[in-house]
């Protein structure tokens, strides 16, 4: 869970959203896990003769309230079976959705596209983090900051800003002071030092400062920032190598991501650049035309939606489970990377997309 929470942090899944542990002991010993993009009665019996007692899966078994379990429908039987059997479930839904190594960037990829980035970053999810720091030990807390997750923007880390600045002070009766008598005014040099927070790890980061920190009462503030997070938030927009003609695009699409059928509206102009977000992606169709984009392509899209291009991009319908087909491949990677010795790593062989096509 720390590793898959690590690449997917939980407080960037949307408010709608239940990604993390369903079901299950976090403290158990680990077998097997089996990984998909829906978790089923059949995900559940392949898990179990497979030897897996984890399921991880990008759509969450439980996504609404649940009000009785009795097995009245399958979100029940899959739990029940999965709770008799002792398999533990785990989801990564939204919060893989708006991370840039996450669905989109995978998605981008095949479809080979060149300077991905977020179609539409969150505001609200950084702050800054401003403390002072005797110069001699400026170092050893910024070390400390890095580690708790602070000083990260965009691909670059260890980012800070400091100033130099004199810090004044009176002890009071009973303290420790690092320099300074109680009772004595004291004066002396100090770093004012800043670095950029995601605000989710504020409180280890906090915790880190305090226990790198020489003073017996450390100053600090955290000023929350309005800017976007480039790396996390919706979609993903990228360029062709070469620009295609639509037919051409579609065919790309056809390949890459091995579907029968596109829904598409008429577009005549070359396709160079392209929005996309993996699932249900109508909410974007507006951004996908703001930033320019020649095509977006997403899933679920509905008839009235279509019209939402205006004849300044192409929309491309590819399918919710085909466009997030490849969600399975970032899971095992991040799984079989850091566990890969200690437990198989499975992709399930099970079929869960529900939509057949006819022709």
């Amino acid at each position: 869970m720390r590793v898959l929470e690590a690449a997917a942090p939980l407080a960037y899944q949307e408010s709608y959203d239940n990604a993390g542990l369903q079901c299950g002991d976090p403290q158990m010993e680990i077998r097997g896990v089996l990984i998909a993009l829906d978790c089923t009665p059949a995900v559940v019996d392949e898990a179990i003769r497979r030897g897996c007692n984890v399921v991880v899966a990008h759509h969450p078994l439980i996504f609404k309230p649940l009000q009785r379990l009795t097995g009245a429908n399958e979100v029940e039987q899959t739990l029940l079976k999965a709770i008799k059997h002792d398999v533990a479930l785990y989801a990564a839904h939204t919060n893989l959705d708006n991370v840039a190594h996450g669905v989109n960037r995978k998605l981008a990829d095949k479809l080979g596209l060149v300077n991905p980035r977020i179609l539409d970053p969150k505001p609200g999810l950084l702050a800054k983090l401003i403390t002072y720091v005797p110069p001699a030990h400026t170092e050893a807390v910024l070390a400390a900051l890095y580690a708790a997750g602070a000083g990260q923007i965009g691909q670059y880390s260890e980012c800070s800003f400091r100033s130099e600045g004199t810090f004044t002070f009176t002890p009071g009766a009973g303290t420790n002071p690092f320099a300074g008598s109680p009772g004595q005014p004291h004066a002396g040099p100090e770093d004012r030092v800043e670095v950029l927070l995601p605000l989710h790890t504020q409180r280890a980061a906090l915790a880190a400062l305090r226990a790198a920190h020489p003073y017996e009462e450390v100053a600090y503030e955290v000023v929350k920032l309005e800017n976007t997070h480039q790396d996390v938030g919706s979609g993903m927009v990228g360029e062709l190598p070469e620009p295609l003609s639509p037919a051409e695009f579609r065919q790309r699409l056809r390949t890459a991501l091995g579907v029968p059928v596109v829904k598409h509206t008429d577009f005549a102009r070359p396709i160079k650049t392209v929005a996309l977000c993996g699932g249900a992606g109508s909410f974007l169709i507006g951004k996908a035309r703001a930033t320019g984009a020649d095509a977006y392509v997403t899933g679920d899209l509905k008839y009235h939606e279509y019209f939402g291009a205006e004849g300044q991009l192409m929309l491309c319908d590819v399918g919710h489970f085909e466009s997030e087909q490849f969600t399975g491949e970032i899971f095992r990677n991040l799984l079989a990377d850091n566990f890969g010795s200690t437990f198989a790593v499975l992709i399930a062989e099970t079929l869960t997309n529900p939509v057949r096509y006819d022709f």
